[in-house]
Formats: structure tokens, sequence, C-alpha cells
């Protein structure tokens, strides 16, 4: 039997129906071609979320979603949108962030065109899950994923796909302020210039709450596949990251970037960035300089360890030069790559990469 709380409506429009809602509703939005709209102060709460069912609803132009409550939404396509696709926020209340929010096999394509556009742009927003989601073809100068200001976020089985050509600038940024996020089992493919982009550069104005000394802190990237990208990783102004168990296949200039765009009073020189267990496979005429330090940075408080290298067309090439020595470093052999980027039982690379992660290690 379905609680009294909760809300079936198919005839009104999706805003009018998320301006209605009422903690623990349930709305579906019929299927069907739709406008992009906004819509502030849909609230649920803990134990009754409002939840909405788009499967079978298009949405021709983008979504904004303001100062928003233990919501959750599944099955959204947004695509065409000449600006950011989904756009969750704070609504400019920095002390008052919105929260609880889940986007479960949303999808959003072919939105930005040329700008500083956004497939699904988070500020200001704590405590969210995005899980399943495809963003595919956003802004030239924008991200799949852009978060200012976020904090508590996990980001699970997501696939960020772009052009091979004119890239992008990034596939998944986290910046502004932004601490404590997980990107976990993630595939990433051509996902702009960085395809992660851990920390960023951001206008002092924007940080969430307030400044305090670092674009990002404790972001963890992990289990992820990534093919392709100038620079796959790119530690920008970051205190403290984890980069781990992840499969490298072919980035096109460097394996990962360190460096400071943020050169404020009071922030710290982009430190702390720990790299380990990932597998890289790359070709030796594609990489210009295996790791790119820029200055104002702090690159010898980084770790590498027990990663696993192989130059596809030089296998004999021993481990690259990094900014300070590897601890137990390997490869050498051919990993055995399947299709899938996978590997075969009988790889040498076993225990290395995103087919050796497992969330409890």
């Amino acid at each position: 039997m379905v609680a009294l709380a909760a809300v079936l409506l198919l005839a009104a429009t999706p805003e009018a129906q998320l301006r209605a809602a009422k903690p623990g509703a349930r709305i579906v939005f019929a299927p069907g071609e739709y406008e992009g709209f906004h819509v502030s102060g849909v609230r649920g709460l803990r134990g009754q979320p409002i939840v909405v069912v788009a499967k079978g609803a298009v949405f021709k132009g983008g979504v904004q979603l303001t100062d928003v409550e233990y919501l959750e939404i599944e099955g959204l396509v947004i695509e065409g949108a000449p600006g950011n696709g989904l756009n969750i926020d704070d609504g400019g209340t920095f002390e008052t962030p919105t929260h609880h929010v889940v986007l479960r096999d949303v999808t959003v394509r072919d939105v930005g065109g040329r700008a500083n556009a956004d497939g699904i742009k988070l500020s200001g927003v704590q405590d969210f899950l995005l899980e399943r989601c495809t963003i595919e073809r956003w802004g030239r100068g924008g991200s799949a994923v852009d978060m200012v200001g976020c904090r508590r976020g996990v980001i699970d089985g997501c696939a960020i796909r772009d052009r091979e050509e004119e890239l992008a600038s990034n596939g998944i940024q986290a910046k502004g302020g932004s601490r404590d996020i997980t990107i976990r089992r993630c595939r990433f493919e051509h996902a702009g210039h960085r395809a992660v982009n851990v920390g960023g550069s951001t206008g002092l104005p924007y940080f969430r709450p307030r400044p305090e000394g670092h674009e990002a802190k404790d972001i963890t990237v992990e289990g992820c596949t990534f093919v392709g990208s100038q620079a796959p990783i790119a530690f920008v102004g970051v205190d403290g990251a984890t980069v781990r168990f992840n499969t490298f296949y072919r980035p096109r200039k460097w394996f990962l970037r360190i460096l400071q765009e943020t050169r404020d009073e009071g922030f710290v020189p982009c430190r702390g960035g720990r790299f380990t267990d990932n597998l890289v496979a790359y070709r030796g005429d594609e990489i210009a300089v295996p790791v790119n330090v820029g200055p104002g940075t702090a690159p010898e408080t980084f770790e590498f360890a027990r990663n696993y290298w192989f130059c596809i067309d030089d296998p004999a090439r021993g481990a690259p030069r990094l900014p300070v020595a590897e601890k137990d470093p390997a490869g050498g052999e051919d990993p055995m790559l399947r299709d899938d980027l996978g590997l075969a039982a009988t790889s040498p690379a076993r225990g290395h990469g995103a087919a050796a992660f497992l969330p409890d290690r």
C-alpha cells in the first residue's frame, strides 16, 4: 500500500509537480519531450525524500534546481541545452547549502556548444550521490561534472564521454573549496584535456562557504578507467588527494599534472597527492613529459607507489622518471588488456589498476 504522503502526479508540468511536492512524494514525469525549467525550494526530509522518476522524459533545455534538500532523481535525460545541462545550486546562500541529493541513471548529452558550460553543475551541494549517470559532449570550455564548494559527495559508476578531437576542458572537476569527494568506478573516454581536475581555479567570491587555503581537499579517484585525454589526472591547488587502483590507457601528453593556478595569499602550494596501485599503458611517442610540474607547487610532498607501467611501443622502457622516487614500481611486461581494458586472467599486472579495486581496501 502506498503511504498517504506519497504523491503520483502525471498531468501537471514537471516544475508544477516539484513545487507542489511534499516530503515522501513520488513524482512520475510522463514520457515525452519537455522544455527546460528552474524550480527552487523543493524539500524532502530525512527518511522522506522527494523521489522523481523521469524514465522516458527528455528535456530539450537546461534544468536548474535551487535550494533543494532530500531530493532523488532517476532516469532524467537532458539534451541540446545551450548552457549547463543540469544545474543544482545553493542559490548563492553559502551558509545554507543544498544537501542530500541523489542523481541515478541521469543522462546529459550535447549541451553547451562552445561555451564554458557544464553537463552537470553542482554549486554548494553537500551529501550527494551521482550513480550510473552518463554525460556525453558538453561545452568546450566546461566540464562534464563541475563542483564548486561541494562536500561529502560520491560519483560512482558514471560514464564520461567526449570527442577525441577538439576536447572540452575537463571531465570531472572539484574546486572552489570542495572536499571529501570520491570518484569511483567511472569510465572516462577522451573526457577533456583533464579528465579529472582535482582542484582548479576559482574566483575568491565563489568559494563555499569561504576560502580556506585550497581549491580542494581530500579527493579520491579510485577504480576508474581512463582512455585518452591530454592528462587524465591534474592536481591543481589541492591539499591532499588520492588516485589509486585506476587503469590509464594511452594518455596523450602527460600521465598527470601538478599545478598551482590560485595564488592568492593564504593558499597552500599544491601538495600531498598520492598516486598508487595504478596501471598505465602508454605510447612513448605520445608522452612529452611523464609528469608536468608547474611553479608554486610542492611535488616533493607527493607519493608514488606500486604502479604498473607499460610502454606499448617500447616495452623495454623502464618506469618513467617521476618528481619523487617511486616505491616498488612494477611493469615492463604486456599487461594483456582486454578490449574493455579489463585484464586477462593470466595478466602480469594483476593487483594493479581498476580490475584490482575493492571498495573496502
